[in-house]
């Protein structure tokens, strides 16, 4: 098992930033790992839709497939499941005029023998965190457009 956690300020309303995270495609553009991720079937974005996400880490490419398994006002989670792992992401939101304060977690349990490098990989998994503690604000500007400055705003 490994678990990444994170704490983000991104200036845009919490409604805006949930809408925006909801659809996993857009992990394309704030998680460093995935390569691709495509969604699976039509229709809105809501609990139950799918996407194939294909993903490199350490040299490899995996593919698993994501699923919306929680939407409500303030948190978002999906399940990711392939033969090696399930991996979950949720996302928990808080906003604070305007600005919208986003505890990240991911949370890897692998299976059969790959559950041996789980501890190995804690590391890794803790750069990759970094690394989208960096990126999403950016993709959430890039979609949203870029909030004009507030000063030093901390929540």
């Amino acid at each position: 098992m490994v678990e990444v956690e994170r704490v983000l300020t991104v200036r845009h309303p919490l409604d805006e930033v949930v809408r925006y995270l909801a659809d996993f495609s857009h992990a394309e553009m704030w998680d460093p790992g995935t390569v691709t991720c495509e969604r699976l079937g039509g229709g809105t974005v809501s609990v139950g839709t799918e996407w194939r996400n294909v993903s490199e880490f350490r040299g490899r490419r995996t593919e698993l497939r994501y699923r919306l398994v929680r939407w409500v006002p303030d948190r978002l989670t999906f399940v990711g499941r392939n033969k090696t792992a399930t991996s979950t992401d949720d996302m928990r939101f808080e906003e604070h005029a305007g600005v919208t304060r986003l505890t990240y977690r991911a949370h890897v349990d692998f299976h059969g023998l790959a559950r041996l490098a789980g501890p190995l990989l804690q590391r890794e998994f803790e750069r990759l965190g970094d690394q989208v503690s960096e990126r999403l604000p950016r993709a959430v500007d890039h979609a949203l457009g870029t909030p004009p400055p507030q000063g030093d705003r901390r929540l």
